[in-house]
């Protein structure tokens, strides 16, 4: 489909999906969004829903301005995801040792390393720019410094909620390994602090949302946080590396006699915001819950932990700020999918999949989710679907 376009106080409202299913908060909430006296444009993904402050699944093109609630607490949460050359006839009838190799190799939910994990150790790993970014550290906010000890324990770890590691097939048998991740908890301290001095500054006492607060350009706040930020933005990716290098040595490992190489990995954050330029501005462009799919870009768009997901090369729509959707979205939160299933159902919609099908995860059951073959189907202006993956191994935090 192409977008409908809604009326904004500032800006239209480009939306691609219909707006008619899209739920009332969320609505509101991007509304408000168009009222902010920056704004140059807003683009709706088709995974949207109700968030923080901005809509998950909502990209914002601000000139002189960031929303640090824009971009969601786990700053520079995102994707990556490697093709093996392993394939389906690789794998072992029985998948729970992968897996619980898999869980002991990466740290879950609150978890974190003993010890910081060396990078030069780890098979394939470029080291460069590693020691600068550490050194780095040293100029983010003072309020989250004594949290460095805890910042490098958790440099390669997953986290919890919907945070995953998987292993994959393709509709052609290939086996591929896929992560979900972002900041962990260094990143989200540094949001909530911004988020705190945003508030508090006069030109935003008037807003009609206060997390719609938001930093302005040549001020030592906003310096503050573009600091913060991209380096938050770095821990991010960096996390991710560290998890994929330490899941390919687990597949060495567990595959040994097959000799498994790995072909370049696709990484794309969907929480961030860029320097981007449209229609003759500069423009900061703030992406909840949405990639970048520029033309030529490949990104990942994952749907829940029973269904599957997608790689994708991005068409370059200038309409949606050369963006796409993040995922399938969620279409009822967690409490009301905890009400609703039941860890039976969990065991039903994961069938095939080696996973937790415990009360611990039914908040992540995949009928939570929005079908994300029709998530796919609605941005087909966005982006071309590369290969179809079938997740048979998952971790979830």
């Amino acid at each position: 489909m192409s977008y409908a376009e809604i009326p904004g106080a500032k800006v239209p409202i480009r939306m691609w999906t219909d707006p008619t299913t899209v739920e009332e908060g969320a609505l509101q909430q991007l509304r408000n969004v168009a009222t902010l006296p920056w704004i140059k444009g807003l683009a709706v993904m088709p995974d949207v829903h109700y968030g923080k402050g901005a809509t998950v699944g909502s990209v914002i093109a601000m000139q002189g301005a960031v929303c640090p609630a824009a971009v969601g607490v786990d700053i520079g949460c995102g994707m990556s995801a490697v093709k093996t050359s392993l394939t389906a006839n690789d794998l072992p009838g029985d998948l729970s040792r992968l897996r619980s190799k898999i869980e002991q190799a990466i740290p879950v939910g609150r978890g974190m390393h003993d010890d910081p994990v060396d990078p030069g150790r780890l098979h394939g790993f470029g080291t460069a720019g590693w020691d600068g970014f550490w050194g780095r550290f040293d100029g983010v906010a003072e309020a989250v410094k004594f949290r460095h000890d805890r910042a490098e324990k958790q440099m390669g770890t997953l986290g919890s909620g919907n945070h995953f590691v998987e292993v994959c097939l393709d509709t052609t048998g290939a086996l591929w390994l896929m992560l979900h991740s972002g900041s962990r908890n260094i990143g989200k301290e540094l949001a909530e602090h911004h988020i705190g001095i945003a508030q508090k500054l006069p030109h935003n006492q008037g807003l009609v949302d206060r997390d719609l607060a938001v930093f302005v350009a040549d001020t030592p706040q906003m310096a503050a946080y573009r600091n913060d930020l991209f380096w938050a933005q770095e821990y991010a990716k960096y996390n991710r590396s560290i998890m994929m290098a330490l899941l390919k040595d687990v597949v060495r490992k567990e595959f040994k006699k097959a000799k498994p190489t790995f072909e370049q990995e696709i990484s794309c954050h969907h929480n961030y915001v860029a320097e981007e330029r449209y229609e003759g501005m500069d423009l900061l462009v703030t992406r909840k819950g949405a990639i970048r799919a520029g033309s030529g870009d490949y990104g990942i768009i994952p749907g829940s932990m029973g269904t599957g997901s997608y790689i994708v090369k991005g068409l370059g729509n200038d309409k949606s700020f050369n963006s796409a959707s993040h995922g399938a979205g969620r279409r009822m939160s967690r409490n009301a999918a905890k009400r609703r299933f039941t860890t039976k159902d969990l065991e039903e919609q994961t069938r095939g999949v080696e996973c937790r099908k415990d009360s611990g995860v039914v908040d992540e059951i995949p009928g939570a989710y929005k079908p994300i073959e029709q998530v796919i189907d609605q941005q087909r202006d966005l982006v071309e679907v590369v290969a179809k993956l079938k997740q048979v191994v998952c971790v979830k935090g």
